[in-house]
């Protein structure tokens, strides 16, 4: 009887030192396991109550999102991830939030983990729902090694040193080159002491999202009620202070459909904010080497019209690595109470040319209000004659600030010059130079809600519109922009071959 007692007890110790040491070993693999990382909080709806979290994990575990206000824990998740490319990501969007409040957060991937390891901590703050906003808008960082995302970082953390008081960010799109792991994660690198720090309002890009199924879907944790579509980017609305937000997905059949267009006047439509202001990737009015083709150009024909007809003040965009604005536009006509399109120059390395072929045939030069180009080696701006007149001001990465303040809205772009590192410059100190600046106004109290309905689009009303959208964007391309497309070829050549732009 003792011999069975005894080894008995034996198997319990056996088993015990086992498990226990299979335990040792789980707890000592997850304390090294990495922390969470392309961690964004996102706009979601209610910009006052509500945010949209989302960040990866290299293993699946049930993790912890944990929200505070001055030390007090005010909501907690557990959050399970999917698998997503090779690695796991996690969604979770919080509501129930207070308006006007600073709140911090904590996003642990092994809670159940008692000794220290490693978290992520960050911070944002709501709208306070008031008639004053101020927010940051910059575009296409689009690169494809760290030290180039470093720079579009550099421009970034320029924007809200100038800007101090930004309550949010809106990135144009193209975030990287080729939406690779590999690149998302040198931008979440370069990034993420800005990115845990604020919201943002993220435009899909025709980098980020064309052709590269779901990958913006699933970097960001957005608001896709209303979506027409969210393979290749994701289009949505919000409100912050008096403005009233659109962001559109121009990847949407190669352009724009026209469930997007339908969208997007209701959208406008089912607002009363005085500021109604409209972000995009694709350019409908541009000098950049991409103004020649008619993805983007088609938007000059069919979303002109929409934005018209809505009263949007302004037009936020990216995509040709330029700066430009126009003089207020109705009907592709000057209209001192149309609308302003800005073209966001690039918070990236990658720049381009005037292309000048395009003047007077897809863009009329007395459209311009201003042009900035930021050149490597030099920045060039239209003088109003010269298309190629120097400035070395100009060399550097764009960002722009946008205040607005009952109904007067302020926007200014900046310049921070390149890389002085060589000089004994940190990127702190480069200078920053105000290369345009502008003011709308406006009486507030006049726009009214004639949109109650429902604005969802189901899958089948989108696919019966894929035929009658690219119809549409076919009878542009060979009946407008065909012809204008022989017209500029003779001076298109002739460019080429005197200066290798294309």
């Amino acid at each position: 009887m003792k011999k069975i007692f005894f080894r008995l007890i034996s198997l319990v110790l056996c088993a015990a030192l086992i498990f226990g040491g299979a335990s040792s070993a789980s707890a000592k693999e997850i304390k090294e396991c990495d922390k969470a990382f392309r961690v964004s909080v996102a706009v979601n709806g209610d910009t006052a109550t509500r945010r949209g979290f989302c960040w990866y994990s290299s293993a699946n575990h049930k993790a912890k999102l944990t929200v505070s206000e001055n030390g007090v824990t005010v909501k907690e998740y557990t959050v399970e991830g999917f698998e997503w490319e090779g690695n796991f990501c996690y969604k979770q969007v919080v509501d129930g939030l207070s308006a006007g409040r600073n709140y911090d957060y904590v996003i642990d991937l092994v809670p159940e983990l008692a000794e220290p390891h490693e978290t992520v901590n960050g911070s944002f703050s709501t709208d306070d729902a008031d008639s004053k906003v101020d927010f940051i808008a910059y575009a296409d960082i689009q690169a494809g090694n760290l030290g180039n995302f470093q720079k579009g970082a550099d421009t970034v953390a320029a924007a809200f040193r100038t800007m101090p008081s930004a309550e949010f960010m809106l990135n144009m799109g193209d975030f990287t080159n080729d939406s690779t792991n590999e690149e998302w994660d040198f931008y979440a690198q370069a990034m993420d002491g800005i990115n845990v720090t604020t919201t943002i309002a993220p435009v899909s890009g025709n980098h980020d999202g064309l052709g590269v199924w779901n990958w913006f879907n699933n970097l960001f944790c957005l608001d896709t009620s209303e979506s027409v579509q969210t393979l290749n980017g994701v289009n949505y609305s919000f409100d912050y202070g008096n403005a009233h937000i659109a962001v559109l997905n121009t990847n949407d059949v190669l352009s724009i459909s026209l469930s997007q267009l339908r969208w997007l006047k209701n959208d406008m439509n089912s607002t009363d904010k005085d500021w109604k202001i409209v972000c995009m990737h694709k350019t409908p009015y541009t000098l950049g080497k991409d103004g020649k083709w008619p993805d983007a150009l088609y938007l000059q024909k069919s979303l002109t019209k929409v934005l018209d007809d809505c009263n949007v003040d302004l037009v936020l965009s990216g995509h040709d690595h330029q700066y430009l604005r126009t003089k207020p536009l109705t009907g592709n006509k000057l209209d001192d109470n149309g609308v302003t399109y800005v073209l966001c120059g690039t918070a990236g390395s990658k720049r381009y040319e005037v292309r000048s072929f395009l003047a007077n045939n897809f863009l009329k030069p007395e459209f311009i209000g201003m042009l900035n180009i930021q050149k490597n080696g030099y920045g060039n701006y239209w003088n109003g004659t010269d298309w190629s007149s120097t400035r070395e001001t100009n060399i550097g990465g764009c960002f722009n600030t946008v205040s607005i303040d009952g109904g007067t809205l302020t926007f200014n772009s900046y310049i921070l010059q390149d890389d002085l590192t060589e000089q004994g410059v940190p990127a702190e100190d480069r200078p920053v130079t105000n290369t345009d600046s502008f003011t709308l106004t406006k009486e507030e109290g006049l726009n009214k809600i004639t949109f109650t309905g429902d604005n969802t689009t189901s899958e089948a009303e989108f696919y019966l519109g894929v035929i009658p959208s690219f119809c549409a964007l076919a009878a542009y391309t060979f009946s407008i922009w065909l012809p204008k497309f022989f017209i500029m070829l003779p001076n298109l050549i002739k460019v080429y071959v005197n200066e290798g732009t294309f």
